[in-house]
This record gives structure tokens, C-alpha cells and sequence, in this order.
């Protein structure tokens, strides 16, 4: 399968030593998947992430993506920022799919699409995020066991694939920039760049 140059598996694993395993750090536009004990780690603002999850085998991964702008065409199915994040939504799942998951046997818990970056206020990026996922996943039959969505607060979610526990934690306030210089260049290397990239479908 070729990559689409906005979404690429996390590289940045590390061992935990507070919660004692390995995790795989993501950020925006990274996605990580796995059949270990493992955690999978990520900070959100107005980004989303999906926790999926095979609930029998304990295979899951999670992703960390935002919609960009699609200027008018929000309300388009086939417009391009929707087709970015079924593009998003179907890397993750399908990897899950070559790993042993079967597809009936899917639940997610989804996070983020905060209202946290000033001068995004305008198109409700963060809500519009959470829409699509919601969406997405109810056309796609996938259930979602939990969510936590929209709100001002950016969250560190902490997922652990192999039981499916989730720990969210809200950050009432960053003591730096960094997560919305992050998202504020992800959301601009999106502008530019085009949705490419073949997905397999099973």
C-alpha cells in the first residue's frame, strides 16, 4: 500500500516507566497499531483521534488526524476534506484488518476536536472533526463504545489496544505552544498536499 504523505505510522516508541510498558508516541497525521501490551499515546486540540480496537483478539491501533479546510464543500460526501479523513479512517482500519482484527469484532472510542486553536473559531475545525468521526464510523458499522469530544480543553489520551482501557486527561492549560504550533503546521502542510495513496479494501 502506498502512504499518502500526511499519514504515516508513529516512529517514536519508548518504554513507560510510569504505567510500566512499552507506548508508541503520535502525533498529528501518525497512526500506530499493534497486537502487544501495549499504550498508545497522543495530545489533541482540535485534531481527533479514533481508538479501534478488535474487542475478542485485542488488536488496535489508533490514529491522531484533522479535516482540512475544504473551503465551501463541507457539505459535499465527496468533498476533499472528507475524502482526507475516510483516507485517514480506512489506514488505520485496514491495518488493523492485515493484523488478524476481523472487522465485525471492531469498537472505537473516539477523542479530541477541542476548540483550542484561536483564528480556526471561524469553521469549527474541532467540531467538524468530531462530526466526521461520529459519521464515519456509524456508516462504517463500527460502534463507539466511548466518547469525548468537542469542549476548550486540549486532552492527553493514553490507550491501551490489547484490554481497551482509555485514560483521558484534560489539560486546563499549556504552558507552551507546542501543540498548537503542531496542529497549526499540520493544517497547513494539508492545504498543499493532495490525498494520494491506494487502500486496500477487504
Amino acid at each position: 500500500m502506498s502512504q499518502s504523505p500526511q499519514e504515516h505510522l508513529a516512529t517514536n516508541v519508548y518504554y513507560d516507566r510510569t504505567f510500566d510498558r512499552d507506548a508508541a508516541k503520535i502525533l498529528p497525521g501518525e497512526y500506530y497499531f499493534t497486537a502487544k501490551d501495549m499504550m498508545i499515546v497522543t495530545v489533541l486540540g482540535s485534531c481527533v483521534s479514533a481508538c479501534v480496537r478488535d474487542r475478542v483478539t485485542g488488536v488496535g491501533g489508533m490514529n491522531h488526524f484533522m479535516l482540512p479546510d475544504g473551503g465551501g464543500d463541507n457539505d459535499s460526501p465527496v468533498s476533499a476534506s472528507m475524502r482526507y479523513g475516510t483516507y485517514a479512517m480506512e489506514v488505520l482500519i485496514n491495518e488493523l484488518l492485515k493484523a488478524g482484527a476481523r472487522r465485525e469484532n471492531l469498537e472505537a472510542k473516539v477523542f479530541g476536536g477541542g476548540n483550542v486553536l484561536r483564528g480556526f473559531v471561524a469553521i469549527n475545525v474541532g467540531e467538524r472533526n468530531a462530526q466526521f468521526v461520529r459519521n464515519y464510523l456509524k456508516v462504517e458499522g463500527i460502534r463507539v463504545v466511548a466518547e469525548d469530544l468537542n469542549d476548550i480543553h486540549p486532552r492527553k489520551v493514553y490507550f491501551f489496544p490489547r484490554t481497551g482501557k482509555v485514560l483521558v486527561k484534560k489539560l486546563k492549560q499549556l504552558n507552551n505552544n507546542t501543540l498548537v504550533n503542531r496542529e497549526q503546521d499540520y493544517a497547513s502542510r494539508l492545504q498543499t498536499g493532495d490525498v494520494t495513496g491506494s487502500v486496500d479494501l477487504f
